[in-house]
This record gives C-alpha cells, sequence and structure tokens, in this order.
C-alpha cells in the first residue's frame, strides 16, 4: 500500500474519530449545532448526486427535505412519542416518493426547462402546506415529542437526549457517504457519468438515460427526506418555508462550495458555510453582506471547491468520471 493511499484511509478515520470525541469535550450548544451541520452537510449530498453526478440542477430538493420532516409531524401523537421504526421509513418512503412523481415529469425536460420544472413543484408543495390546515398551515406543525425506539414499554433510544440525537445522525451520516460512495463507483454511478458527460453519445450506445436519472434522483430525494426527517425532530417544528426554493438554492450554494464529482465535498461545503455563519454573527451586524461576498470569493478562487484544497495538500486522487464511454458499455442494464 503506498504513501497516498494510506493518507487517503487515515484522514477519513482521523475524522470520524474527531466527530465521535466532539460531544465529550464541548458545550451542549456546539453538539446540537454539529448535529444541525451534519444533517444539511447530508442533504447536500442528495443533491449533489444529481447535481455533481447527474449533471441535473434541481432546486426542489428543500421540498424532500421538508415532506420528510412533516411526515414525522403528521404520524406523530400530540402526548406520546412515536416509533422510530415505523415513522423513519414512512417518511423515507414518501419523500422517495414524492421524487419519483416529480422526477417522472421533471426529468422530460433538459437544461433550464428542468430547474424551473423543480422550481415549480417545490413552489407548489409550499403552497400546498402553507394555504392548508392539515398540516398547520402557515404556522406551521409541532412535534412535542421527539421519536423513539421502545420494546416492551423499556426505552432504548430516546432523540429527546443530545448525544443520542447527535451519534444516530452520526450514524446515518456515514451511512450515507458509504452509500453514495458505493453508486458512484457502481456500474449504475459510471453510466449516470457517462450520461452526464455526453448525454447522445450515451444514448446511442444504449445507456437507459430516463431510467438512470429517475433512479438517482429518487434516491436523493429520500436521503433529502432523511435529513429533514431529523431536523424536525431535533428542533420540534416544522414549517412551509421549508419547502421553498431557498432551502434549495442554500443546499446548492453548499454544493458548490465544497465541490461537485466528490461525495463528501457538500458535506465540507455545509460545515464550511455554516460554520462562516456562526462566526459573522458573532463579529458584525452586517453578516449576510459579509458572508456573501466571501462566497463569492471561495467560487471565483476555488472554482473546483474547497474540499479540493485537502485533495492537493494530500495527493489524494480525484473522483474519477469515465473517460471512455464505450468502457462502460455494458452496463445499460444498470
Amino acid at each position: 500500500m503506498t504513501n497516498i493511499s494510506i493518507r487517503i484511509w487515515l484522514v477519513p478515520l482521523a475524522l470520524l474519530a474527531i466527530a465521535i470525541a466532539l460531544p465529550f469535550v464541548v458545550p451542549k450548544y456546539y453538539v446540537q449545532f454539529a448535529s444541525k451541520a451534519l444533517l444539511l452537510g447530508m442533504l447536500a449530498m442528495a443533491l449533489n448526486l444529481v447535481v455533481g453526478y447527474g449533471g441535473l440542477v434541481s432546486l426542489c430538493h428543500g421540498a424532500f427535505f421538508g415532506i420528510g420532516g412533516y411526515a414525522l409531524a403528521m404520524v406523530t401523537p400530540k402526548y406520546d412519542p412515536v416509533s422510530l421504526w415505523w415513522s423513519f421509513p414512512f417518511a423515507v418512503a414518501l419523500a422517495g416518493f414524492a421524487a419519483l412523481i416529480i422526477g417522472a415529469l421533471a426529468l422530460r425536460t433538459r437544461g433550464v426547462y428542468f430547474i424551473m420544472v423543480t422550481l415549480a413543484f417545490g413552489e407548489m408543495l409550499f403552497f400546498l402546506f402553507h394555504d392548508n390546515q392539515f398540516a398547520g398551515g402557515s404556522d406551521g406543525a409541532y412535534i412535542n415529542n421527539k421519536p423513539e425506539i421502545a420494546i416492551a414499554g423499556r426505552v432504548l433510544l430516546d432523540l429527546d437526549k443530545p448525544l443520542a440525537f447527535y451519534f444516530v445522525v452520526l450514524a446515518c451520516l456515514v451511512a450515507t457517504i458509504a452509500l453514495l460512495t458505493m453508486l458512484v463507483r457502481s456500474p449504475f454511478g459510471h453510466a449516470l457519468a457517462a450520461a452526464r458527460d455526453n448525454e447522445r453519445r450515451a444514448r446511442s450506445l444504449g445507456f437507459p438515460i430516463f431510467r438512470l436519472r429517475l433512479i438517482a434522483f429518487v434516491i436523493s430525494g429520500a436521503i433529502a427526506g432523511v435529513a429533514g426527517y431529523f431536523s424536525a425532530a431535533q428542533f420540534g417544528f416544522i414549517a412551509p418555508q421549508t419547502l421553498g426554493w431557498h432551502v434549495s438554492a442554500t443546499v446548492l450554494v453548499m454544493v458548490l462550495i465544497g465541490g461537485l464529482r466528490s461525495v463528501v465535498g457538500p458535506l465540507v461545503g455545509a460545515l464550511v458555510l455554516l460554520g462562516l455563519e456562526e462566526v459573522l454573527k458573532a463579529s458584525t451586524e452586517y453578516w449576510k453582506l459579509a458572508e456573501g461576498l466571501i462566497v463569492i470569493a471561495i467560487v471565483l478562487f476555488l472554482p473546483n471547491g474547497v474540499r479540493h484544497l485537502l485533495t492537493a495538500a494530500l495527493g489524494e486522487r480525484k473522483d474519477e468520471s469515465p473517460q471512455d464511454v464505450k468502457a462502460v458499455a455494458k452496463v445499460e442494464h444498470a
């Protein structure tokens, strides 16, 4: 094993060790802040599967994020906690189903039209929850008791405890990274990237472009639902604004800051953006202006994202994209 290979494995393991030790060495506030940052990083990674690897800019992932949260709010009893065993799969399945319906329609368009269609669907869902009282209307919905896992009346996992909540979120994040890494390095991921790089050529070789992109869109929407479910559980509240375009746009900025075509790049982007906001809020009342200028500077001077600074420093190989579409022509059934 080369030195570069050793460093590639050591860095994520070291970061995971730091993440595990973090709640034991920082105040409770920073544990909750870290949970929030990891959830938004998960949402950004989900979006990047469509944007970075699929070549499709979606502005409705905030809607999938919100659906996951609303699903939890609607199934949680007023005075009792809901079981994590079934409420979590329900929320993820509902977000994935919404992604299936929207993707099946939006993916029939291309370019700016795809952006506008996803934006329109996101706004439609925003007004659906905003203008109707079945989920609290414009006031949003409250979750008075966080989900739990209980067997025979004995609580095994209580998400009301910040430490337990943090480690559940961290476990979900690690699982998401593993899933996305496996996907992008599989024949499915290579075929998806081939369609991104040269759709006409990939189509002529027999790739099922629509099916590949729809599967990626549904997986991405389901992961966004996971993040939305735990975000609603953390704050005990979900509002219609969560489904709006501004959430999708903010997450897209995280993807750009962290770097496209990188599984963990969007997570880095989320940590950078949220950390930057935290520092600037404590430093100046004009923090929005300062944040905007810094983001512009990052985009201009680091077009590949801040994550690639670490890549260059460690000599890590970049995420591969198919150089020869013929080499992956055999995966048309992916």
